[in-house]
């Protein structure tokens, strides 16, 4: 057997008022306790990256940290992270004891997986457990973290906050899939796991505190300073009368209580994450899997697993694809750059090719002139839950899902997934995805919602084993859009008569209970859909710490009738198709003073009477998009200036081809497209 140890055990009682990181421990006058970090790591190639950097990141002074790591039976790299951690960090701490054996195979003699809890397996683990307990004894630690080495610490401040609790035996509660959590709050005489009241609002946070319960396990801190503590084991042989089953967390539990310690569990802040644990049946690559849901859980509440850069390559990320779509469009407001940055760690995890799409933000549209008809609002719109008008943040929200319309017409996406930057994926999102999509294959579709709000649960009926037909929702968190689809909407003129976009798609599948404002739109033939359970929620709920809305945050729409006397508006006046014609000029004095004026915004509504006294001419041709694309681009440089690209390819094809402008019109719309949304953005 090939035993590798390592072993820095200096000066175990010195140290300083600073952490190896320079951190000053504030107002504390005396050295904190010693506490010893117990590991048993099989398997964890893949967690290790980030539970290593987790420990590393604590907030408590290293000098006053020990870590006893164990790691056997792997057929993974799990020695080689462990072993690449401590080269870099091991002597950062008081002492840090690695014990890993290389020699001892893939699985005990009594096991058919890794992860299979056999009789072998079991007293393994314990025996394991004791060591480490006795060890820490030895040591004269303080306290001693049992830690498995899929728990992700996430809050830095984990470790000190629980040992300021005072409490003989905490642990921090996890956030988990569904439920599941490192806590019982019943246990049956059996010793089986006992459902009770008490549990849903701990796990949920709903109360917040420390928590007496009857078991805890995965990440458990315990104050070795009482007497009482020297009883406390996690070998069911050493506890007299014990009759439970041979496992070492209910062993442990059962032998607290008999000594009558108390184990509680602490939710007064978000700590961090573990995966639930596969069962006997499972597979153990699923434990991929079970990771990916805790990343994608911890970038949904703000708290994406922290990885080292030295560890870096023992981490791979899937291959980026569409997932099936012609495209990915996800909406994000430019001056919300944290949330398109956790958005884009998602899509990285799950391997989502997705193209950001800036919004419309609604704090640049200019609601006071009202000239020149470009959106309408619906009279007498009002919100159904605030009783209020329109807001300027839910104009830019429409608006924003309005041109993904145009663009999936324009560019003929078959199928279209449309994602907003506030949502999170259900675990097993793209197992999910995909069956959903198979499903939805075999029906006639134009809008498949995959988030939403569902108002009517009850009474919406079922389409596939996975779909229904929705009834009237909120929210557009994500939907799959058909080209056909994306025509039909287009064709109702939502801006001749706009409403939040919320509004707008439960009245085109026709499930809208407002009358009045469903007949604003006489042909309501959307085939809508929706997947049976969502497959994204949002992050945050109304209410909630961290909650923040980007409509409801946002000025109303006042003085009705509505225009935006804006770039907006210039480009609605020369929206139109391009027909079989080789007429190319406007008249000249147009171009000319297109191309010689300062006098940037006043010169566009002079440019647009012009166009448009010549567009009445000219209705068959491109001539009136090409001379607004000029007109925008040469008197209003500054919101243009992020559409040179475009415009540039469209000055050298008209040059290449100045008597056959036709062959540059998918240029001239790629141009206006994108300088319409930028003189938004920079319109002020």
């Amino acid at each position: 057997m090939e035993l590798f140890v390592l072993a820095l055990l200096v000066n175990f009682f010195s140290g300083s008022l600073y952490s190896c990181y320079g951190e000053d421990i504030k107002n504390v006058s005396y050295k904190l306790p010693t506490v010893g970090i117990s590991v048993l790591v099989r398997n964890k190639a893949h967690t290790l990256p980030y539970f290593l950097t987790c420990i590393r990141d604590l907030d408590y002074p290293k000098n006053r940290l020990y870590l006893w790591i164990h790691s056997d039976f792997n057929e993974d790299k799990s020695i080689e992270v462990i072993e690449k951690w401590a080269d870099k960090y091991a002597s950062l701490y008081n002492g840090v004891h690695i014990t890993t054996n290389s020699s001892s195979g893939r699985l005990h003699k009594d096991e058919k997986s890794s992860i299979h809890w056999s009789p072998e397996h079991f007293k393994h683990v314990i025996r394991l457990r004791e060591n480490a307990l006795e060890f820490a004894r030895k040591m004269w630690a303080d306290y001693l973290l049992m830690i498995d080495a899929d728990v992700f610490l996430t809050n830095p401040s984990t470790l000190k906050e629980l040992v300021s609790k005072g409490l003989p035996i905490a642990a921090p509660m996890l956030v988990s899939d569904g439920l599941y959590s490192n806590f019982w709050c019943g246990m049956t005489d059996n010793y089986y796991y006992k459902r009770t009241d008490d549990y849903k609002p701990i796990q949920r946070m709903e109360k917040q505190g420390c928590f007496e319960v009857p078991m805890v396990h995965t990440a458990v801190l315990v104050d070795l300073r009482s007497r009482a503590s020297d009883h406390l084991t996690y070998n069911p042989e050493k506890i007299r009368y014990y009759d439970g089953p041979q496992d070492d967390i209910i062993a442990f539990a059962v032998n607290a209580k008999n000594h009558d310690i108390t184990l509680f569990v602490c939710n007064d802040d978000l700590y961090g994450f573990a995966p639930v644990p596969l069962e006997d049946n499972h597979d153990p690559k699923s434990d991929f899997e079970q990771l990916l849901n805790i990343k994608t859980e911890a970038i949904g509440r703000g708290s994406p697993l922290p990885l080292d850069e030295h560890l870096q390559d023992y981490v791979k990320y899937p291959d980026l694809w569409k997932f099936g779509c012609s495209e990915i469009y996800m909406i994000n407001l430019e001056r919300r750059n944290e949330r398109r940055e956790l958005m884009e760690l998602s899509f990285k995890e799950l391997g989502m090719d997705v193209k950001h799409f800036m919004a419309v933000d609604g704090r640049n549209l200019d609601m006071n002139n009202l000239k020149d008809l470009s959106i309408t609002l619906m009279p007498n719109y009002e919100d159904p839950y605030h009783k209020r008008p329109m807001k300027a943040g839910e104009v830019g929200c429409f608006l924003s899902h309005y041109y993904i319309w145009e663009e999936i017409v324009e560019k003929r996406h078959a199928i279209t997934l449309v994602l907003e930057d506030d949502i999170h994926f259900v675990p097993y999102f793209r197992n999910r995805f995909m069956r959903l999509m198979r499903e939805i294959s075999t029906l006639d579709w134009d809008l498949v919602y995959i988030g939403r709000k569902i108002l009517l649960d009850d009474e919406e009926q079922y389409a596939t084993q996975h779909t229904t037909r929705p009834l009237y929702s909120y929210w557009t968190l994500g939907y799959l859009l058909s080209e056909r689809g994306a025509r039909k909407l287009l064709a109702a003129r939502p801006l001749d008569r706009m409403l939040p976009v919320d509004e707008f798609l439960p009245i085109m599948f026709d499930q809208h209970p407002n009358a009045t404002w469903k007949a604003h739109f006489q042909t309501r033939n959307i085939e809508a859909y929706s997947a049976a359970p969502l497959l994204v929620h949002p992050t945050h709920y109304t209410g909630q710490e961290g909650y923040i809305s980007d409509t409801e945050d946002s000025d109303l729409v006042t003085d009705a009738p509505h225009h935006y006397k804006n770039e907006l508006s210039f480009f609605e006046l020369f929206h139109c198709k391009c027909h079989e014609s080789n007429e190319y000029y406007v008249s000249e004095k147009v171009y000319r003073r297109a191309f010689s004026s300062g006098a940037y915004e006043d010169l566009v509504w002079e440019v647009a009477a012009s166009v448009r006294e010549s567009y009445a001419e000219l209705r068959d041709s491109c001539a009136a998009l090409q001379c607004a694309a000029d007109a925008l681009g040469d008197a209003l440089p500054r919101p243009a200036a992020p559409c040179d690209e475009q415009r540039r390819a469209l000055q050298a094809c008209y040059a290449a081809h100045e008597l056959q402008p036709l062959k540059c019109h998918h240029l001239v719309k790629e141009f206006m497209r994108c300088a319409r949304r930028h003189a938004l953005h920079s319109h002020s």
